[in-house]
């Protein structure tokens, strides 16, 4: 059988060989604004593992490969090669799926400080759902403040449709935290088979020292 975890690692693999080649061909054709954003995307892609060896903290394979297929597909398909042009659908999506990123990080952050002995907090799983709802909120209107950044001091155009498509990027970006925000609330509340379960439980399972109180606050 197939192992996931090999195949996510391949994927990852892939986007990483695609995107080293964009950065050749960009220097090649010394296209240099290409080339310094395609070696900031590499980087971004690398951080999840980054982070999880600093810190000593198991990252799910599904997690690590859909940040790198967001960073992929929204920075490097999206700007580099006009992909937010070519499909119209092309920005909603991907502000909807990095709601749902955004959502289970923020999710799991609050967690991970609530278990923290050195740091008083002892919040309820509904406050939790909304921290991750409103954390969630907090980066995409900063990544909306970024475009806007970027077009008015570097001249491009990654707002697109000005004010119309900032206000349908928050609006789908809150639609993505949402789902995520109510799942992972239902899902540390019960025992039924929830949206991500799996992937939740999976974290929880690899990194116990950060959960060691979950259960319990959870069933007060």
């Amino acid at each position: 059988m197939i192992n996931p975890k090999s195949i996510h690692q391949w994927l990852l693999w892939a986007f990483v060989c695609v995107m080293i080649v964009g950065l050749g061909l960009s220097l090649v054709e010394r296209q240099w604004l290409n080339a310094f954003i395609i070696m900031g995307i590499v980087l971004l892609t690398a951080l999840p593992r980054i982070l999880g060896k600093r810190f000593d903290v198991y990252i799910p394979s599904e997690f690590r490969f859909l940040t790198t297929l967001l960073i992929f597909t929204s920075l490097f398909l999206g700007e580099i090669h006009g992909y937010y042009t070519r499909f119209w659908w092309w920005d909603l999506v991907l502000h909807g799926g990095s709601g749902l990123l955004m959502g289970i990080f923020g999710f799991l952050l609050v967690h991970v400080l609530n278990q923290e002995e050195d740091i008083h907090l002892h919040l309820t799983i509904g406050f939790v759902a909304f921290f991750a709802f409103t954390f969630s909120l907090a980066i995409g209107s900063l990544w909306e403040i970024f475009e806007f950044a970027m077009d008015y001091f570097f001249g491009l155009n990654m707002q697109k449709s000005g004010l119309f498509d900032t206000m349908a990027d928050l609006i789908v970006n809150a639609a993505g935290t949402l789902i995520i925000s109510v799942a992972g609330y239902f899902y540390f509340k019960s025992d039924k088979t929830y949206f991500l379960e799996e992937w939740i439980a999976k974290f929880i399972e690899r990194n116990p020292k950060l959960f060691r109180k979950m259960e319990a606050r959870a069933k007060e």
